[in-house]
């Protein structure tokens, strides 16, 4: 079976037509009364370009069927009562709708399918109160998650689960389009129950409703690339503030290294994040600190990096050295200058070794257990076209290994070899190489966000073609 898709779905609606977009801008400037202050429209250009797109280029296969998909308007708010306005104004006009964060997703989460207008929610940007009994904070939708955690922090508290690209990303964005990273190691993954507490949505109808949803109401919009409701804040469990420790270990064995990062997690030192590198994967990594004095020497073997708390030092280095690493980097994260380690996981490594060589994609899957068989067996097939790039997790109460290979581009009928290989082996994956919600997960349809969309957005105009399971419903 074809594991990638040949085209855009069918059934998309039809592009706006000039009228209904005159008629959403007239709706908006009516709503903004005398000030005229109204939300900032981009009709073309490349600034209209550049909303209309995400990293959806790490994926050879979706590049082509990607490019070129435009917005045929995008509306910048920055108000709550302007998010009320465009979803009005596009239900009333039949107007395809697509929200987007900063957008940094990898699936083509936030790119216009259909057309229409785009909802650019980085305006909407404020912390509005973190609760001192609770520890919980309310965040508006566009709000950067490294800006939210340097607020946080005056507070003696932090963000749980950040993605790699926790400088330009939104905590809206994260919800909608994410899954994990740093801090999966403790914290497990974004549906997982308990890292939600609740959302404030906006409806797509021609009386748009705002919703204040608890944590249970909320997991069907989790993960759902913005198909079944706006939203326009979050709220978000924290926990205490810990000045990470950056930590680089070097191993000369591969098989030293996997048990080291099998072990670890199971001890009781405070990590963060644990990522492997194979040493292929580490040589194209960009130095941790910066060139020269203070930063990170060049990769000499397979690389173990932690973010490890200040307490476990005094037991990590020997630790270490009895399973086989050599501890050659350490460095508060807090206050250094250059690259931070934590932008060396993730799917930062794919970045940097995309901008190494930009004929590398990769995978997402989660390992079988024992992982080392697998390892092997599609190390042993593979061979230099795939590059063993690991992440500790926690997932459903146990800690796991998850990978995120490199892997050589030679084509889409070498790639569904490979993730074939994968299924045989007893590798879970989650498809990087595909736009709808339902492939990139398990393959199977949720009732529950399919439920939602017809709760919430019952024309089907937002984000159109992403959730598999609306199609399927109408058919």
């Amino acid at each position: 079976m074809n594991p990638f898709p040949e085209g855009l779905p069918e059934d998309l609606p039809a592009a706006a037509t000039a009228a209904q977009l005159a008629a959403i801008e007239t709706e908006l400037s009516e709503a903004s009364g005398a000030t005229g202050s109204g939300p900032k429209l981009v009709h073309d250009g490349p600034e209209l370009a550049r909303l209309s797109r995400d990293c959806f280029d790490y994926s050879p296969v979706l590049q082509p069927l990607l490019s070129g998909r435009l917005a045929q308007l995008v509306v910048k708010a920055s108000r709550l009562e302007e998010v009320l306005a465009v979803a009005k104004a596009c239900s009333r006009q039949g107007v395809p709708l697509t929200l987007r964060g900063s957008g940094t997703g990898n699936y083509g989460q936030c790119v216009p399918l259909a057309g229409g207008v785009v909802l650019d929610l980085s305006g909407l940007n404020r912390m509005r109160q973190l609760e001192a009994s609770s520890g919980i904070v309310t965040a508006e939708a566009g709000c950067l998650l490294a800006d939210l955690d340097r607020q946080l922090s005056v507070s003696g508290r932090s963000l749980r689960l950040a993605p790699s690209t926790w400088r330009s990303a939104t905590v809206a964005g994260f919800i909608a389009g994410g899954s994990g990273g740093i801090g999966s190691l403790r914290w497990g993954f974004l549906r997982d129950p308990g890292n939600l507490i609740g959302l404030e949505l906006v409806t797509l109808e021609a009386e748009p409703r705002l919703l204040q949803l608890d944590g249970r109401a909320s997991r069907p919009i989790n993960h759902a690339y913005g198909t079944n409701g706006i939203i326009t804040a979050v709220r978000l469990p924290t926990a205490a503030a810990v000045n990470w420790q950056q930590l680089v270990v070097e191993f000369s064995h591969w098989e030293r290294a996997l048990e080291a990062a099998r072990m670890l997690p199971g001890t009781a030192l405070l990590l963060h994040s644990l990522c492997l590198l194979e040493e292929a994967v580490a040589r194209q990594m960009p130095a941790i600190g910066g060139q020269g004095a203070g930063g990170c020497p060049a990769a000499r073997g397979h690389r173990l990096l932690l973010l490890a708390a200040p307490d476990t030092l005094e037991i990590l280095p020997h630790l270490l050295a009895d399973l086989g690493g050599t501890l050659i980097w350490q460095a508060p994260e807090q206050g250094q200058r250059g690259l931070p380690l934590r932008e060396l996981c993730w799917n930062h490594t794919t970045l940097h070794a995309r901008a190494h060589d930009p004929g590398w994609t990769y995978l997402q899957m989660l390992l079988p257990q024992p992982e080392a068989p697998f390892l092997s067996a599609l190390k042993q097939r593979w061979g230099e076209d795939l590059l063993w790039h690991l992440e500790g997790v926690r997932q459903q109460g146990s800690q796991r290994l998850a990978a995120l290979p490199l892997v050589r581009w030679r084509g889409a009928e070498s790639l569904a070899e490979l993730i074939a290989e994968v299924h045989q082996n007893g590798g879970l994956l989650f498809n990087p190489h595909v736009f709808n919600v339902e492939d990139g997960g398990l393959g199977v349809v949720d009732a529950d966000q399919v439920s939602a969309k017809h709760c919430y957005d019952p024309a089907g105009l937002l984000n159109p073609g992403k959730l598999r399971g609306w199609a399927e419903r109408k058919r």
